[in-house]
């Protein structure tokens, strides 16, 4: 790419991010009345707005790199059966927990955070649920956020042929910048516009590429060549030596035999759906709607987005191999397609555009996962456990001190210009989805689950993610499923057998259920 190239993109990019930054000043002064206005917008958010808002601010830099990066390493099978079980898990989390939460939330404490919903819930006096619900989020968004500045790291030095760790660095910290001045509300409206972004670049680059590879019909016939890629129950096996893929006779990369994607595997894939009952960014969008009532429009608007958005992802990574087949030769560079392909298609003014999708993906993940990382700490840690006495202000800087820290902390881990964005936000994912999600449905459908079934099944989700993913997982066989999956299910036996064996809740509890009930009828 020639220098005049690179300068015409730049300006594109620069003109995107001046319009984001614009969008964070405009919403400064609200965000700083109050720490409400700061962590949850103040409950605010249109139907339109929390829909775009929290798919974008899920989705992030690996629906536009990481998704097209498997489909093109691997061909249809594993990256498909991912965009079907997140397709589902969106839609039922969106019909069967969204507006409850919503609902409840306000009821219990008119909590903001995650964290004080799980505590008001079960009406704590010692904060040992919301200490916990902190600290796993510390844990986990740290590592969420280290995946968006990977995506912004191979992004920059792709483009402009700089180190990766420097563009890495410079990305974090316009992230940090922006969120740090206009918090929820200002990362809710940008989050909107990079729900657009992200869905118009993928469908531009999708359409593009259909054309030039000749039609669907090419495409299928092309892929059909290579052992296993247009397979819904066999997976593509590139052939490796020392890390990379081979090339053969003209130029062809090679592949050996297809080997089988068996019942096990898609049923440890289609799990990933199961990540989104406990995903706060997504959860705190159902929180900070105005209206309850709303979250019907937001629900269709959400599913249809990240219906298309998905198949695009998937598509892209499969045109990609046929228009580009040795472009990339370790799964690591393959997450680069995206990239290849809007430079190659477009002008160097229009690519840059179409970059922007991958900058919108990733800042409106990262500055999601900072803002709630660091409220569960201001809130939940400072002021619920450090010091209760502690004014809003206070509880705002504090909010805003420990954003840099986590920032700094998932910097370090994003150093490496090797790391699959995939394989970074998958362990995040099943984190967040064991932790919260199998609580989230129990405190909202069952009102026998009592605070120690609660802290009972935090831990035993989080604690085997962790147990499954370093320690079993690499003993392969059963072993090698997807860690979600034994991690959820061990926490809903636990909050199960744990609140069945400990004393019924308090009448005040149980009346506070049966009123939030009541709502939805």
């Amino acid at each position: 790419m020639v220098v005049g190239d690179k300068i015409q993109i730049f300006i594109a990019m620069a003109l995107y991010i001046s319009v984001v930054i614009g969008i964070g000043l405009y919403y400064a002064k609200r965000a700083n009345e109050s720490s409400e206005n700061f962590l949850i917008g103040g409950r605010s958010l249109g139907p339109w707005v929390t829909a775009l808002g929290a798919e974008a601010s899920d989705m992030s830099g690996w629906l536009l790199m990481g998704l097209p990066g498997v489909a093109y390493w691997y061909g249809l099978s594993d990256a498909a059966w991912t965009a079907i079980g997140l397709a589902v898990g969106t839609y039922l989390n969106w019909l069967f927990v969204a507006k409850r939460l919503r609902t409840y939330s306000h009821l219990a404490g008119n909590a903001i955070t995650i964290p004080d919903f799980f505590s008001n819930r079960f009406k704590e006096d010692k904060k040992i649920l919301m200490t916990i619900a902190a600290l796993f989020i510390l844990i986990f968004f740290s590592v969420y956020a280290a995946s968006c500045f990977v995506a912004v790291g191979k992004l920059f030095s792709t483009l402009f042929s700089v180190k990766y760790q420097y563009m890495m660095i410079a990305g974090a910290i316009f992230v940090i910048l922006y969120t740090f001045v206009g918090g929820f509300l200002a990362e809710s409206a940008s989050d909107y516009m990079q729900g657009m972004v992200m869905i118009i670049a993928l469908c531009v680059v999708l359409g593009t590429g259909i054309s030039l590879a000749g039609g669907i019909s090419a495409v299928i016939s092309n892929a059909r060549e290579i052992p296993g890629f247009l397979e819904f129950f066999g997976i593509a096996q590139p052939l490796m030596v020392d890390g990379a893929q081979q090339i053969g006779e003209g130029g062809k990369p090679l592949f050996g035999e297809a080997a089988k994607y068996g019942f096990l595997t898609i049923v440890s894939t289609l799990s990933w759906g199961l990540g989104y009952f406990g995903m706060p960014q997504v959860l705190l969008k159902f929180m900070a709607i105005r209206k309850p009532e709303e979250l019907t429009i937001s629900r269709r608007i959400a599913t249809v987005w990240v219906i298309i958005s998905l198949t695009a992802a998937v598509l892209i990574g499969i045109i990609g191999r046929m228009l580009s087949p040795a472009a990339f030769l370790t799964l690591s560079s393959a997450e680069n397609i995206f990239i290849l392909l809007s430079t190659n298609f477009f002008p160097p003014l229009l690519a840059g555009i179409v970059m922007a999708g991958i900058l919108a993906a990733t800042i409106s993940s990262s500055d999601s996962y900072l803002l709630i990382a660091a409220s569960a700490f201001s809130k939940s840690i400072y002021q619920g456990i450090l010091k209760k006495e502690a004014t809003d202000k206070e509880v705002l800087l504090i909010s805003r001190i420990t954003l840099i820290v986590i920032s700094i902390i998932s910097m370090i881990i994003a150093l490496d210009e090797n790391s699959v964005i995939i394989t970074v936000v998958s362990f995040a994912w099943a984190g967040f989805g064991a932790t919260f999600g199998p609580i989230m449905l129990f405190s909202l459908f069952w009102k026998r689950t009592t605070r120690a079934g609660a802290v009972a099944g935090m831990l035993s989700g989080g604690i085997t993610v962790f147990i499954w993913k370093l320690v079993l997982k690499p003993l392969g066989g059963v072993f090698g499923i997807y860690e979600l999956l034994p991690a959820f299910l061990l926490s809903c036996v636990f909050i199960v057998v744990v609140s069945l064996l400990t004393k019924e809740p308090s009448r005040e509890i149980l009346e506070e259920f049966e009123l939030a009930k009541s709502y939805l009828s």
